[in-house]
């Protein structure tokens, strides 16, 4: 299905538009409809699902007609579906909605990981580990079982036959820094060689520690690019922060995370010497050895 925060994000940068061409402000237009300012503002920033015929009254008031107007009826349409993910409520988490959302629609996702293994290819084994140390930290805000169960169905779909094409940058530090039992993270390991070996749309690599970075700087944080099938659904470039996830749909700043992107792959062992490293890795795990 189409990514239905996509095309909230596609009708909020339209609404906002039509708006300022008849030169209203978000106050006089919540006026013309009947709505509050903040509601106004909600829908202009796809902060929030559109109902119809709100919607329709906006346009109305807009005096939008013609092509235009059922343009943006199937748009809006589009933007009020709800997907799987909306029947978990918070149950799996604001934030993993947010991505099973994107990743819904998505044609192509290229992830880079600086503090932990995919969230699509984790097995239920590292959840339960992470679960525990989130709990320990004091900042579930979501039901573990839900949002295992939520994590589990995301990879289903990734690995289904329509899956996106999902390419994932590891920092090696996510091996051996994040503080789960070495065997939880040697199965781990293998089963991301398992996935990778059997579906050619599956990609890993892996940046070692000595990686020289030559052209640019390394990334701050973690993120994850998508792109979509249909040419007017923007690129998004999601990153990751402690606290919330930065979404940015700017043609400025998703090419910047495209060139970051670019870099690191660069400086990345390649697929073949990546998958290499990890059964390395796995091995050293099992012997409880140093890396």
């Amino acid at each position: 299905m189409t990514s239905p925060y996509v095309r909230r994000l596609r009708l909020a940068a339209e609404l906002r538009k039509l708006r300022e061409e008849r030169d209203l402000t978000t106050d006089e237009l919540a006026k013309l409809v009947f709505q509050s300012r903040p509601k106004i503002s909600k829908l202009e920033n796809a902060q929030i699902r559109p109902d119809v015929g709100e919607i329709l009254n906006i346009l109305e008031a807009l005096e939008v007609t013609g092509a235009k107007y059922r343009r943006l009826l199937r748009l809006a349409r589009d933007a009020s579906r709800k997907g799987w993910w909306d029947r978990y409520g918070n149950a799996m988490g604001d934030r993993q909605r947010l991505y099973a959302d994107l990743e819904s629609g998505a044609k192509t996702i290229r992830s880079y990981n600086q503090t932990a293994i995919p969230a699509v290819l984790q097995t239920p084994e590292l959840i339960a580990a992470l679960v525990e140390l989130d709990q320990a930290a004091g900042i579930v805000d979501y039901r573990p079982e839900r949002m295992t169960e939520a994590r589990m169905r995301r990879q289903q779909y990734l690995l289904s036959p329509d899956g996106p094409t999902y390419t994932a940058v590891l920092d090696e530090c996510v091996i051996y820094r994040l503080g789960v039992p070495r065997a939880v993270m040697s199965a781990q390991l293998r089963h991301l060689i398992k996935v990778v070996s059997a579906e050619q749309r599956i990609t890993i690599q892996v940046v070692p520690y000595n990686a020289h970075f030559v052209g640019g700087l390394s990334p701050q944080a973690s993120f994850s690019l998508y792109t979509f099938t249909n040419r007017a659904d923007p690129s998004v470039a999601v990153v990751d922060t402690i606290t919330t996830d930065l979404v940015l749909t700017t043609r400025r700043d998703v090419k910047w995370y495209i060139k970051q992107y670019d870099l690191l792959r660069k400086v990345a062992l390649s697929p073949a010497d990546s998958l290499a490293f990890l059964a390395r890795a796995a091995e050293q795990l099992d012997e409880g050895s140093e890396p």
